[in-house]
């Protein structure tokens, strides 16, 4: 009796068969899944990230439109009708009131008086918070009619914007309030001046001898540079025209 041996059950064939690891099947199945959880993460990601850049791209826009439309409402004043600004070209179109005679850089007192007025009311709007945001630079260009050649009137349209500077630094009219001198340094710090010869030439000789005011704006999340080793007041004083 205690000699006789149980007999054992037998494994079956299938039992001992069962592999351990898991299929190839489901491996793939679970990398495939993987797969497109972390693709899923990065295109929220990526959508999240141009969703942002366009609503600051939109906003920037409108902070742009918003300063235009400051501008215009300087132009608008009593005492600087004719200056309007064209948006399509973010320009301050001085009109018939800032034109030069044939040959010549020489503004009349009365032009150099309105410029000493505009600038100062427009420096307003250009350094406060919305315009430091979007406002880079303030280019004065100068234009000739189609009359001489190329390069003499490329040196006459740079003589004519210079001298738009030239006013803006020059002693007031005693009827004048002069500007401060934290605006002039405002003046040097934001304008800056170029010429187009008769390029982009108007219909009439006229109406092209003349100067405008072009806006530069910054980009996205772009600053203004800041003015370094730059002495404080020492303007100089330009030279008559000839």
């Amino acid at each position: 009796m205690f000699g006789t041996r149980l007999p054992t059950r037998a494994r079956s064939k299938d039992e001992a068969e069962k592999p351990f690891w898991i299929s190839y099947a489901d491996l793939m199945t679970a990398l495939m899944v993987l797969f497109l959880v972390v693709m899923a993460v990065a295109l929220l990601a990526v959508t999240k990230t141009v969703t942002e850049r366009e609503r600051e791209e939109e906003q920037h826009r409108k902070d742009i439109n918003e300063l235009l439309t400051r501008f215009e409402n300087v132009a608008k004043q009593e005492q600087f009708r004719g200056i309007t600004i064209d948006r399509e070209r973010n320009v301050v179109d001085f009109g018939t009131r800032a034109q030069f005679p044939f040959a010549r850089s020489t503004l009349t007192l009365e032009q150099q008086k309105l410029l000493r007025a505009f600038v100062p009311a427009i420096l307003e709007q250009a350094n406060d918070e919305l315009g430091k945001k979007v406002l880079k630079e303030i280019v004065v260009d100068g234009f000739t009619d189609r009359k001489g050649t190329y390069l003499s009137n490329l040196d006459l349209s740079l003589q004519r914007s210079q001298r738009v500077l030239c006013a803006l630094f020059a002693l007031p009219d005693t009827s004048e309030q002069a500007m401060t001198s934290e605006q002039l340094e405002q003046v040097r710090a934001l304008f800056v001046v170029g010429g187009y010869s008769f390029n982009a030439a108007k219909d009439s000789d006229d109406e092209s001898r003349r100067v405008e005011m072009r806006l530069q704006f910054l980009g996205v999340k772009e600053s203004r540079k800041p003015t370094v080793d730059v002495a404080p007041g020492n303007f100089g004083a330009c030279a008559l025209p000839g």
